[in-house]
């Protein structure tokens, strides 16, 4: 892989749930302190990738017009109500399930992030472009100190990845064709639909992601121009 591909690329968006931020371990970290302060058994490791497993499904049925254009915030809490039920855990009160549903502002990037991200910045015009609603973003960069310069969502054009709308949105916002734009994901898919929108594409891996139980594929494809361990040998690779 060669950075030739990005020479005329003027900005970087990021996917931000996994590929910036650690959300599982994060929501679990929490979660642990939370029940210890309350007193509540619940399985967070189950919890969290539960939680999560039900974003997609949401965002489809969205899609379909199944269900009305609801933002990340607001459907993560309807998962959570349901899983509440599902798990039996009971004293729960609003409070409580208000503070439980804001653990996903308050996610902690990977280690190299921060880093990465100050020199990327350097050259490219970095944001990020994520399923979670503005006021998520926001709130994840100020707890994780993320440099970002921009902030772009599924709410921004009501849509979620990988819809075409997000993709060419983001470039029509940045005022660059789509090929002046780069995505940089953890997730295939995203930058599948990325790169059949014309944007350039860089895969960078998070094996931990999902913990130690499910394997990621961080083999080259072809839609994907470069590949990288982390956000500071891709910052390597475009000679930053």
């Amino acid at each position: 892989m060669t950075s030739n591909k990005f020479d005329k690329v003027e900005a970087l968006v990021f996917d931000v749930f996994g590929t910036v931020v650690d959300w599982r371990g994060s929501i679990i970290r929490q979660g642990k302190a939370f029940s210890q302060r309350r007193g509540i058994e619940i399985d967070w490791p189950t919890m969290a990738d539960r939680w999560r497993a039900g974003y997609r499904p949401t965002m489809d049925k969205i899609a379909r017009g199944e269900i009305p254009w609801t933002r990340f915030h607001d459907f993560n809490r309807e998962l959570l109500e349901q899983l509440v039920g599902e798990f039996g855990i009971r004293g729960l009160r609003n409070k409580d399930l208000v503070e439980l549903n804001d653990f996903w502002r308050r996610l902690d990037p990977w280690p190299d992030v921060v880093r990465g991200l100050k020199r990327l910045k350097k050259r490219f015009v970095i944001g990020t472009l994520s399923n979670g609603d503005i006021r998520t973003m926001v709130d994840i960069a100020r707890h994780a100190g993320l440099p970002w310069d921009v902030v772009f969502s599924s709410e921004n054009f009501q849509r979620f990845k990988p819809e075409a709308e997000v993709y060419l949105g983001a470039a029509r916002l940045l005022g660059v064709r789509p090929d002046r734009l780069a995505l940089v994901a953890a997730h295939k898919n995203d930058l599948r639909a990325a790169r059949a929108n014309g944007l350039r594409t860089a895969f960078v891996e998070r094996p931990k992601e999902h913990g130690t139980t499910k394997r990621t594929d961080a083999g080259p494809e072809r839609y994907i121009d470069l590949l990288a361990p982390d956000f500071n040998q891709l910052a390597d690779q475009l000679g930053l």
